[in-house]
C-alpha cells in the first residue's frame, strides 16, 4: 500500500505541468437555491459558445444533474469510487456536454475517503486535458473532503437568492473559504430574482457585507430572473436553455456566459497559475 501511494505521489509530481483547463466550483450556502440548475445550464451555455466542458456532479450519492437532463445514467461516479469502472467509463454524453453523474442511494460514499480522492485525482489529470472548462457542482455545505477541491479550483461561483437566509448562508460559505485562502476568487450569481432591481440589490448587499467584514471584493457575474419556463423545464427534465432558448432565464444565462468569457467582469487576480490537479495534489500529499 505504501509503495502504491508513493508511486501515485511521484506520478502526480511528474504531471505538475500547467494546463489551460479552467476549474470552477459552483457552491451555495444552502440547498434549494438552484445551484445544480445553474451549473448545468451554464455548462451547456459554454458548450454552445464553442468551449469543451466537463461537468462533474460532486454531490456524491445524492446527485441530480442527470435528473435535470432527463437522463438515466448507466454509470456514475459511485461506480468509479466502488472500483467497478474506470474514470473514463463514467464520463457520459449529454448532447455535446460531457458529464459525470453523482449517482444516488449509496450513502457510505457521500464522504469520500482520502485514498479514494487520491485515486480520483490521479486519473483526472489525463481526463481534464481534453476540456477548456471543468465545472464541479458541489454538494451543500463544506466538509474536509470537499474543501480540498474548493481550495484547488481557479474560481468559486456562489449562487444565492434574494432570501435573507440564502444571503446569510452564502456569506458564511465565503467567509469560511476566505479564512482558509484569502485570494480565492469569488463570482456572485443572484438566482430567482423577481426583477433586475431585486437581483442587483441582492448582489450589492452580499458584496457590501464581504467588503465590510472581510475587506474582500467579489465579481457580480449576473442575475437569473424568476421564470415560469424554468420551472416547467425542471418538471419536464429538460435544461431550460433547450426547453425555451428565448425565455428570460435563457437570455440571462447566455449574457452571463458571454460576459464571463469576454472577461468583462471585474478582474480578480488568481492566487496561482498552477493547474487544478497540481494544487489538489499539494493538499493531498504535502501537508
Amino acid at each position: 500500500m505504501n509503495d502504491q501511494a508513493e508511486s501515485l505521489r511521484l506520478k502526480l509530481i511528474a504531471q505538475e505541468n500547467r494546463t489551460n483547463t479552467k476549474a470552477i466550483a459552483v457552491v451555495s450556502g444552502k440547498g434549494g437555491v438552484g445551484k445544480s440548475n445553474f451549473s448545468l445550464n451554464f455548462s451547456l451555455s459554454l458548450c454552445k459558445s464553442g468551449s469543451s466542458v466537463l461537468l462533474i456532479d460532486m454531490d456524491i450519492g445524492m446527485g441530480n444533474i442527470d435528473i435535470l437532463m432527463g437522463k438515466t445514467s448507466a454509470k456514475s461516479i459511485v461506480d468509479y469510487l466502488s472500483g467497478e469502472a474506470h474514470l473514463r467509463d463514467v464520463v457520459l454524453d449529454g448532447g455535446g456536454l460531457k458529464y459525470i453523474a453523482g449517482g444516488s442511494g449509496l450513502s457510505q460514499l457521500v464522504k469520500m475517503e482520502e485514498k479514494q480522492v487520491a485515486i480520483l485525482i490521479g486519473e483526472l489529470h489525463t481526463l481534464l486535458e481534453a476540456y477548456d472548462f471543468v465545472i464541479f457542482d458541489m454538494g451543500a455545505g463544506i466538509n474536509e473532503e470537499s474543501l480540498k477541491f474548493l481550495l484547488s479550483v481557479d474560481e468559486i461561483f456562489v449562487v444565492t437568492t434574494p432570501e435573507p437566509t440564502s444571503l446569510m448562508d452564502a456569506y458564511a460559505t465565503m467567509k469560511y473559504l476566505h479564512l482558509v485562502n484569502p485570494s480565492l476568487p469569488f463570482y456572485l450569481i443572484a438566482n430567482k430574482a423577481e426583477s433586475i432591481k431585486e437581483g442587483r440589490e441582492t448582489l450589492q448587499r452580499l458584496g457590501n457585507v464581504l467588503k465590510r467584514f472581510l475587506d474582500r471584493e467579489a465579481a457580480s457575474l449576473g442575475i437569473l430572473p424568476e421564470d415560469r419556463s424554468l420551472q416547467q423545464a425542471v418538471a419536464r427534465q429538460i435544461p431550460f436553455l433547450d426547453f425555451n432558448p428565448k425565455s428570460p432565464a435563457s437570455r440571462a444565462m447566455l449574457e452571463i456566459t458571454e460576459q464571463y468569457k469576454q472577461s468583462s467582469v471585474p478582474e480578480i487576480p488568481s492566487s496561482s497559475s498552477i493547474s487544478f490537479v497540481s494544487k489538489l495534489k499539494k493538499f493531498l500529499f504535502e501537508r
